[in-house]
């Protein structure tokens, strides 16, 4: 039995999603946020040392990071879904958006929600940061075309990670800011009518993506 660590509001819900798109059986535990402070609980502390979400227990083995927990999850439980073929020439465009999501493309995300919460201070670096994420907005746009999904035109585990970029961006309303890009807002539209998506967002309870900068 597998074991999901899922802290409200947090990219754990993306292992959510995967978990229900596979059909594989799963505990779930679900950490409500600080309510002053909009943190982790303490008590995700006592399940690994980063005090953060997600984590996965299986069969005794502590997993972290989303990039590795869906790579080991599509590996170990996928039997061939979500995931193209190994030898395949997709796999290594699937492999390239499962690292690039929680890498190149979050920096700029992260920054700008940090630097909203400066205010004026922050001010300064707001015009590059903007262009930044207009840059990447720019590269995902090119990659997506007029395709439904990343990577072969087939969904995968690749889409369910690149999902949180994009839900990302829209509390600051830069997704719809960049008007040159709209098969991103259709493209986040098509993920989220998934009917595992929708599970998963009932069964984890979330409403939004919430505050970055408290991730």
């Amino acid at each position: 039995m597998l074991k999901l660590h899922h802290l409200v509001n947090s990219r754990s819900q993306r292992i959510l999603w995967l978990l229900e798109e596979l059909g594989v059986d799963y505990e779930l535990v679900v950490y409500p946020r600080d309510p002053k402070t909009g943190f982790a609980p303490s008590e995700l502390k006592a399940i690994h040392p980063l005090g953060k979400s997600p984590v996965l227990e299986d069969n005794g083995r502590l997993l972290a990071e989303s990039g590795a927990i869906i790579d080991t999850v599509v590996r170990r439980y996928g039997q061939g879904r979500l995931a193209p073929a190994s030898d395949s020439a997709e796999y290594d465009a699937y492999v390239h958006w499962l690292h690039y999501a929680e890498s190149s493309a979050m920096v700029p995300l992260l920054l700008s929600a940090y630097v909203g919460r400066l205010g004026e201070a922050g001010a300064p670096l707001k015009p590059r940061i903007s262009s930044e994420v207009k840059n990447h907005f720019g590269y995902i746009s090119g990659a997506l075309g007029e395709r439904d999904y990343l990577v072969g035109n087939s969904f995968s585990a690749a889409d369910i990670q690149m999902s949180f970029v994009l839900e990302s961006a829209r509390p600051t309303g830069a997704l719809e800011s960049f008007q040159a890009f709209p098969n991103l807002g259709t493209y986040l539209e098509r993920l989220h009518a998934r009917t595992a998506y929708q599970r998963a967002l009932q069964r984890g309870r979330l409403g939004n993506t919430g505050d970055m900068s408290k991730r």
